[in-house]
């Protein structure tokens, strides 16, 4: 710690030199209020400056102080006054003296100085972390704010077919003793192309943060640039997606990586024409059995967004039966877990479970089941990824 000193009495100040160098500190003492001027003004290295209150009178001193607190804005100031005048105090603590310490005429007052300064650096170092935790938490929330306001908020199902999405960010890191709502790079989207055709997906970017969402707001603007083209298959949507995206800027300089389920549903035919890059494979739930399947092997899960744009996909066509519930989802569902056991994952069977449990439910509220159930599997303490979820329904 390096303490620079305007004191007014050389006696005290050599016992103040010799104590507080003693202890490992870095004590340079101004017996004068310009040589003090010229030390506060010439380093940029003092943690702490410490003065009397009589530097060589009342009006000079706290003139003094006002002048360091403008050349040291962000240095704590530390008075020191003799026992009868620590009426003085008043204005030089109302105009930003973090302490002071009461001078005794017996000098003992010397041996409290070294708890003083450290206790003012520690405290103000701590406001200053608290100060920037705060900021990084706004800076955090705009993010969030801003990502979720890409994801659509009222669905609109075809005839004969009810729809629910939700999202919903991790909420595990702690910035300044409280829980962080982080940002996130988990997307979905549901819209109706034309009278027989809906377009469903779920997106997950790898991470958190600015550059999660960097990555899904340029793979939305990517997907919107195409969509109007006609692909008669799906895998050729998600293949011109990720020939663009892998060629980005934002993908080239970060090595994003994005998993990505896309499908269109015919809404005439019942059939869910889907791709999967490197996204978990959707369930298909029977509302009258309760039987919940995987519509395709894993191997049909292929490679994420971003990581060679020449790769091919496959495209899988799913019929969907009357009551059944198809479930599109991000793995921030399943790879939920409890924090003394990241083995323990809720897993497809929690999924599972709990859509069969809900099968009687509304689809909004067997999703809301979903991120309830998962939640309460990691025993308090959250989940670790994003969490996004569509959940369509053929009613008859």
């Amino acid at each position: 710690m390096r303490v620079l000193i305007g004191w007014d009495n050389s006696e005290e100040s050599d016992l103040i030199s010799l104590y507080l160098n003693a202890q490992e500190e870095t004590a340079v003492i101004a017996g004068d209020s310009q040589e003090l001027i010229e030390l506060a003004k010439n380093s940029d290295e003092w943690d702490v400056i410490l003065i009397t209150t009589k530097l060589p009178d009342d009006e000079t001193a706290f003139n003094l102080f006002q002048e360091l607190r403008k050349i040291r804005p962000d240095c704590p100031i530390v008075g020191a006054c003799h026992t009868e005048d620590v009426f003085r105090l008043a204005r030089f603590l109302t105009n930003g003296m973090r302490s002071y310490v009461l001078r005794d005429l017996g000098g003992d007052f010397v041996f409290l100085l070294q708890t003083t300064l450290e206790s003012t650096v520690q405290a103000v170092h701590a406001e200053r972390e608290q100060r920037i935790a705060e900021r990084m938490r706004e800076e955090i929330d705009s993010v969030r704010q801003f990502q979720e306001s890409i994801l659509p908020r009222d669905l609109t199902a075809p005839d004969g077919y009810e729809v629910a999405a939700c999202y919903e960010p991790s909420q595990i890191r702690e910035m300044g003793g409280q829980p962080v709502i982080l940002a996130g790079g988990d997307y979905y989207d549901f819209i109706q192309v034309n009278k027989n055709n809906v377009m469903m997906l779920v997106g997950d970017a790898a991470g958190h943060g600015m550059r999660a969402c960097m990555s899904i707001m340029t793979m939305q603007t990517l997907m919107h640039m195409i969509r109007s083209k006609r692909y008669r298959k799906t895998s050729a949507f998600v293949e011109e997606v990720n020939r663009r995206f892998s060629s980005h800027s934002v993908n080239i300089l970060d090595g994003s990586l994005i998993t990505l389920l896309y499908g269109v549903l015919q809404t005439d035919k019942h059939v869910f024409q889907w791709t999967s890059a490197g996204h978990p494979i959707p369930l298909l739930l029977n509302c009258d059995t309760g039987e919940v399947i995987q519509i395709e092997t894993t191997d049909a899960a292929g490679t994420p967004i971003g990581v060679d744009d020449t790769m091919k996909y496959g495209t899988f066509k799913t019929k969907i039966p009357p009551r059944h519930r198809l479930l599109l989802f991000s793995d921030g569902l399943v790879e939920a877990f409890p924090a003394n056991d990241q083995t323990n994952l809720f897993g497809l069977e929690g999924l599972k479970e709990t859509l069969r449990r809900t099968k009687n439910s509304s689809p909004q509220e067997s999703l809301q089941a979903l991120l309830d159930d998962s939640h309460e599997h990691t025993q308090g303490a959250g989940r670790h990824d994003d969490t996004s979820a569509l959940l369509l329904e053929r009613l008859h």
